[in-house]
């Protein structure tokens, strides 16, 4: 006798709402992690001594680890059970959290984040591929996806109201500790919720040759993108990197056609509607995570925001963001499909772009306020309706792969965004400085907010262009989450979840 399937509609109500809590609380500590630290640097910097150029390693040690890692967590989610791979990840985030909590140098702090973006790679797709393989209802399905969509997209901005709050009340420590709070929440609910269940038939293979071929890309490719940062695009580490990741990346994808155990098994890529999704996610992390830093620059340098006062402005955002995740997951998208609502988030989030350029340094709250609800609409718009659909009608066998390749992309676009605008706001600062000599601090100020105007067209152009793709490359048809899964039942599963 076999346990029940997770994805089992007979699986009690009330449950499968827990499970969506266990899991929520587990998506928003990763996501929250990648900002929630970054108001913390400077107490960080002061209380352990370190210099303005090591400062950026606290940063991407969490992102090497946690984007390189993945596709392998997100297969190992599959290989020895999703229940199992989640209780590993919150042990090992918390654990590692609390390593960098109690850091007495900086290299254990650069330490302790790389272990948790290690543990973080392992945990973000786990809980991805909970939700898809518990949520089979349509209705429930696109519920459950809303709230999971909203925390996707919100995340990065309560990191920055959780991060403000901890480092102007508490310390800079709390910044990381305050995850072995979540993730023994989450442990204690998940022992109860998350239903384990039996294998049938063999145990698959890991595919090893992939796996080191996909984390050394991956790994070299947000590692260039995170040196074109710091040293520009002509330093040799920097293209020396992405040339790199170019040819793993294609070695990659050989093997996977060839291999006859693949880690990531080629149709849950190819399939144009996923495959649109994917994009699409990449496409918002690269204007999404940009924006996050200017205005965050904007609020701070230019307005003279404390870090708690900056995580508050960003509280409008996040309450839209919210309000569109539920309307689009619940009502728009099964009428509309992904076609007209992906694009439609992209040509709102671009807006909002525009409506940010407007700002100067004589702006006020008010005047960014506009700009701040229409992207929160634009971004519950998109990702909740990426997210479900580039997980429906996944084998479920590959629901860990398929969930760590959203995890990915939105990685891998968090990274070009930032290197890439980044880089034109530096260029264009010092352009600005160049032209209005003698360089007076109200020059350096209008110079600064110059600098994120650029950086918004720049997003502008990425969601526009996203906007474009997503209606290109979108199937017309009609959403359906019923008919995808029963097509997928219809599948001989080699492996129970």
């Amino acid at each position: 006798m076999t346990t029940p399937d997770i994805s089992s509609p007979t699986t009690p109500a009330t449950r499968r709402w827990w499970t969506l809590g266990t899991v929520a609380i587990a998506q928003l500590m990763v996501v929250l992690d990648a900002t929630v630290v970054n108001i913390a640097l400077p107490a960080a910097q002061a209380d352990l001594g370190f210099s303005d150029g090591d400062r950026q390693w606290v940063v991407t040690a969490y992102s090497l680890a946690f984007g390189s890692l993945l596709l392998l967590g997100g297969r190992l989610s599959d290989l020895i059970g999703r229940k199992l791979a989640f209780l590993i990840g919150l042990v090992g985030f918390a654990a590692a959290s609390l390593l960098g909590g109690l850091a007495v140098s900086f290299e254990m702090l650069v330490a302790a984040r790389a272990l948790q973006g290690v543990f973080a790679a392992l945990l973000a797709p786990t809980a991805l591929a909970v939700l898809t393989t518990t949520f089979t209802i349509p209705r429930e399905r696109s519920r459950a996806f809303g709230v999971f969509g909203a925390i996707a997209g919100a995340g990065g901005a309560v990191g920055l109201l959780l991060g403000g709050f901890l480092t102007e009340q508490f310390d800079w420590r709390w910044n990381l500790t305050i995850n072995v709070f979540f993730a023994a929440i989450a442990f204690v609910l998940a022992l109860v919720f998350v239903p384990a269940a039996t294998r049938q038939g063999p145990r698959p293979h890991l595919d090893i040759p992939g796996t080191l071929l996909a984390s050394a890309g991956l790994f070299a490719l947000v590692f260039g993108f995170s040196r074109a940062e710091s040293d520009g695009w002509d330093a040799p580490l920097t293209w020396g990197s992405l040339v790199a990741s170019a040819v793993l990346l294609v070695a990659f994808v050989i093997w996977q056609r060839v291999t006859r155990h693949p880690l990531l098994p080629l149709p849950v890529v190819v399939d144009r509607n996923r495959g649109a999704s994917f994009l699409s996610v990449m496409i918002t992390g690269a204007g999404m995570f940009g924006v996050f830093l200017f205005v965050t620059y904007y609020f701070q340098l230019s307005l003279a925001y404390t870090p708690m006062q900056t995580g508050f402005a960003f509280l409008p955002m996040i309450v839209m963001l919210v309000i569109a995740a539920q309307l689009s997951t619940n009502l728009l998208l099964p009428r509309l499909g992904p076609k007209i609502l992906v694009p439609a988030g992209m040509l709102l989030a671009a807006t909002a772009m525009m409506l940010f350029t407007r700002l100067d340094v004589d702006s006020a709250y008010l005047d960014a306020l506009p700009a701040l609800l229409t992207l929160g609409f634009g971004m519950g718009t998109i990702m909740p309706a990426a997210i479900q659909t580039a997980t429906l009608g996944v084998d479920r066998r590959y629901a860990g792969v398929s969930s760590a390749m959203v995890n990915t992309s939105q990685q891998v676009g968090g990274s070009i965004g930032t290197a890439l605008l980044n880089t034109l706001a530096a260029t264009a600062l010092a352009d600005y400085v160049a032209a209005n000599q003698p360089a007076s601090d109200a020059v350096l100020a209008d110079a600064a907010v110059h600098s994120y105007t650029v950086a918004y067209w720049w997003s502008a152009a990425f969601f526009a262009g996203g906007a474009i793709i997503a209606a290109f490359l979108f199937r017309r048809k009609r959403f359906s989450v019923a008919s995808a899964f029963h097509s997928e039942s219809t599948e001989a599963p080699a492996l129970a979840h």
